[in-house]
């Protein structure tokens, strides 16, 4: 292979080990290898950056192993070194690879010929913020879990059934707003002509139904229960509420992007800041949306040879990021909107599922060229009458 750098390292992480691997180049044009094992802790972390500052290499690669190169990566970038997180996918479709030669060295044999594509890494205080922004989507499906179980095993209207109110009759989501605030007004004693005022308008239940579900006779004991069984779900909602204030408060620079973005049908300020941790508001790291498309991996894979398409799998990308997109898609689907029309089109022909990845696909691909030209979102009038017409005829087509 052709040399493009003259002095590059390569490292192989794991949990407890770093191996690196430095090719030299020197002035008479001799080559020398330096292979070096440290351990995981700190002060091995800043060895490694000790020595590899003194080689002053013109590129540091390594393998994007799980969560285990955050650590070496954040102290080689503390002595001014910026290393080169590459995809192990890339490394592997690389020919040559020999069974007797370590992976560090393998990764310093192909950084020397410029073989290697860089993966995007965000600064240091994105990478921070990706701790809360994922702990909290942790912490989401964790309350979606004990709400979804609470449902199946009817915990709650067994509890409220048993003391005669008949709440989960009128009611379909005994963990809705408005059945929630009613539950909590009957447990703090309040009759039930009081609790109704409580009431949702958008309930279909009448106002005498609500009513005569009401009353009932709440001991002691049903109230100690309902009170235990709603005190890990509100424990959850003030833990997330918690993290969401967290990362609020520390993306207020970022606070045009955020407003820019919330102009985009299905995108609230939390779903917005979670999206903004893991892209970053400057796009041009990306390059072209198709890039971001493809990191991101919400995009159609494209494997065609001889004229023959082999596979359009989407591969493996930012699982938070097409989470965040999906929920965007889901959201969006109900507006009056370009792309409630996308959705519409596609499930005709592609069914429920690939329609909302083909909605999260143009919603990115939107919000890379706002993000871009830091331009607002614009969804005319007429542009939408024009798109609804269009999915009217496609779905009486159809029908035929």
């Amino acid at each position: 292979m052709v040399s493009i750098h003259k002095r590059v390292i390569g490292l192989d992480v794991h949990q407890a080990q770093i191996t690196a691997c430095a090719i030299l180049e020197e002035a008479d044009g001799e080559t020398r290898i330096e292979q070096h094992q440290f351990g995981a802790f700190k002060k091995d972390r800043r060895a490694l950056a000790v020595w590899a500052a003194a080689l002053n290499p013109d590129e540091v690669v390594m393998e994007s192993t799980g969560i285990y190169w955050k650590s070496p990566y954040a102290a080689l970038e503390g002595v001014g070194i910026r290393v080169k997180v590459v995809n192990a996918r890339h490394v592997k479709q690389v020919p040559g690879r020999k069974t007797d030669v370590c992976d560090a060295q393998w990764l310093a044999t192909l950084a020397r010929a410029s073989l290697l594509r860089g993966s995007f890494v965000p600064s240091a205080k994105l990478r921070e913020l990706r701790v809360i922004s994922r702990q909290r989507q942790k912490l989401v499906s964790l309350l979606t879990s004990e709400k979804n179980r609470m449902h199946k095993e009817n915990r709650m209207h067994k509890v409220l059934s048993d003391a005669g109110i008949r709440l989960g009759v009128v009611v379909s989501d005994l963990h809705g707003q408005s059945a929630r605030a009613m539950i909590k007004a009957i447990l703090d004693g309040q009759p039930p002509h009081e609790v109704l005022n409580l009431a949702s308008r958008r309930l279909k239940a009448s106002r005498e139904e609500l009513y005569d579900a009401l009353q009932g006779e709440l001991t002691a004991s049903h109230g100690f229960v309902l009170d235990e069984l709603l005190r890990p779900i509100e424990e959850l909602e003030a833990r997330i509420a918690r993290f969401d204030a967290r990362l609020l408060s520390e993306l207020a620079s970022e606070k045009n992007a955020l407003a820019l973005l919330q102009t985009l049908p299905g995108v609230n300020v939390i779903g917005a800041a979670m999206l903004l941790v893991e892209s970053g508001s400057d796009m041009s790291v990306f390059g072209t949306s198709d890039r971001l498309a493809s990191w991101v991996s919400i995009c159609p894979g494209n494997h065609e040879s001889a004229g023959k398409r082999k596979s359009g799998h989407i591969r493996k990308g930012n699982p938070y990021v097409r989470r965040r997109l999906c929920e965007f898609a889901h959201a969006a689907r109900c507006t009056k909107s370009a792309f409630q029309f996308k959705f519409q089109s596609r499930i005709v022909r592609r069914g429920y599922k690939r329609a909302i990845v083909a909605v999260a696909h143009k919603m990115l691909r939107t919000i890379f060229f706002m993000l871009k030209r830091g331009e607002y979102y614009r969804d005319s009038a007429t542009h939408y009458e024009q798109l609804t017409v269009q999915s009217a005829t496609l779905l009486a087509g159809s029908r035929l």
